[in-house]
């Protein structure tokens, strides 16, 4: 008979005013709450080992910062390092974990807001780990519906790409790839405990903007799962959401209720965050009832490193590089002669060029795979595009395979090889050569074979 448990808990990470609120190269300093920050944690034990998930609403966490996380857990708490997976929602309004490029945030206040986060985490751990109660599981594939997700890759007229084109341009001739869009769901039942409902979904949560914090959409799908499910809470984990937004580019009917264009021409608003939540949690609560019941009698999780070459720069190019690097440092945008996203492009490479200049020639990339019973989640350390996604679950020997983006770490895009020959923001601002998505999708397939 299995020993299966399932522990959950939940902790406030609100950031104070003042700080720089992350997600963009345009610097945004925190007036206000939309709503709450948040980290929520699923602790799992069976067979004398336990693994812990946890879930924070932060834009990315650095790869050197997981590891101090996780480190500390386990000193706290004695549950090993590696036995942790630690993603961020990817929300853009959250607060900032290091000091930014552009930002004038007192470092001392970011500096101290990391302190915190970290001493939360132990928080949420340890109550999630005291949560314990047997549990059953089941497992359940829903579709989203229209209106939530678009590709943001697309092909012009002209011939070149772009990412997050302006509303109704007439160059535009249709998008880079297609939408997966199954939402993956995984429901808990406890003895004498809460239920809890895992969602996995790619999308960016980047549809509130402004200055006022929150936890953008899955925020806003998270309340509405747990008001309409009495006694159930709900963590999230955003998917192969690299290049997948909310935007769409033919707006028509009703599409701009309670939003508007940011300066990146994308659909932005509280209202836009209300109507993405609402809707994923629409596909939740249409299959809930329905999972799929199966048995637990093993949990396990494995750490796999894979090695990709850098995308250094060529030396002609350097120059305009750190000239719009110093301009960007400076406040001084309005003199680089691009406007909305290919602004945010030409500065993001120009980081990106600055910061490879003297190498490295490779990237180490950890993957992190773990096993709860016939289904896998698979954790990438940056931003998969939505392929990636597809590719790792086709793996065999799963029920279900469940991509979570920027887990233990926040590496940057990882475009399909096409990407790199097409261009756009998230191929030219990537740190990695043509070629690291597909050896992402090799190493997890090796991953999700070990594992088993």
């Amino acid at each position: 008979m299995s020993d299966f448990k399932v522990g959950y808990a939940e902790v406030n990470i609100n950031p104070p005013l003042g700080m720089g609120v992350a997600g963009y190269y345009v610097p945004r300093y925190g007036k206000g709450f939309l709503d709450d920050i948040e980290a929520s944690a699923l602790a799992l034990s069976c067979g004398g080992k336990q693994i812990v998930l946890i879930s924070v609403d932060i834009c990315g966490i650095a790869t050197e910062l997981v590891h101090r996380y996780t480190a500390e857990i386990e000193q706290a708490l004695g549950l090993p390092k590696e036995h942790i997976f630690l993603a961020a929602t990817h929300s853009h309004t959250a607060g900032l974990l290091v000091p930014a490029a552009g930002f004038k945030s007192d470092e001392e206040m970011i500096r101290r807001y990391a302190d915190f986060v970290g001493t939360r985490l132990v928080d949420v751990v340890k109550m999630a780990l005291d949560d314990l109660k047997p549990a059953q599981m089941g497992y359940i594939v829903g579709q989203a519906p229209e209106r939530v997700a678009y590709i943001r890759r697309y092909k012009m007229k002209d011939g070149t790409t772009w990412t997050c084109p302006p509303i109704n341009d007439p160059n535009i001739l249709h998008p880079i790839g297609e939408l997966d869009q199954r939402v993956h769901v995984l429901r808990f039942d406890r003895e004498g405990g809460v239920s809890v409902v895992l969602v996995n979904y790619g999308l960016h949560a980047d549809t509130v903007n402004g200055e006022l914090f929150s936890a953008d959409w899955p925020g806003w799908m998270r309340r509405t799962l747990e008001k309409a499910l009495d006694g159930t809470k709900c963590i999230f984990f955003n998917g192969a959401e690299g290049d997948v937004g909310s935007t769409n580019i033919h707006p028509s009917g009703g599409d701009m209720n309670d939003t508007e264009i940011s300066f990146d021409n994308e659909m932005k608003s509280p209202g836009m965050a209300r109507f993405v939540g609402r809707a994923l949690a629409g596909t939740v609560l249409q299959v809930y009832d329905k999972v799929h019941y199966i048995d637990v009698d093993k949990i396990n999780i494995l750490h796999k490193d894979i090695l990709v070459p850098a995308n250094v720069p060529a030396p002609e190019d350097l120059p305009l590089a750190h000239k719009y690097k110093e301009l960007h440092e400076a406040g001084r945008d309005e003199d680089i002669p691009y406007a909305a996203m290919e602004l945010t492009t030409v500065v993001a490479e120009a980081l990106r060029m600055c910061k490879l200049e003297n190498g490295p020639e490779h990237f180490t990339l950890g993957v992190v795979g773990v096993q709860i019973g016939e289904v896998a989640l698979v954790g990438i350390p940056g931003e998969p595009f939505t392929d990636i996604g597809v590719g790792i679950k086709e793996a065999e020997g799963y029920r279900m395979i469940m991509p979570c983006a920027l887990t233990n770490g926040n590496e940057g895009y990882f475009p399909m090889k096409s990407a790199f020959d097409e261009g756009g923001y998230e191929a030219r601002t990537s740190r990695y050569k043509s070629g690291v998505a597909e050896a992402i999708v090799e190493g997890a397939k090796a991953l999700l074979a070990e594992l088993r």
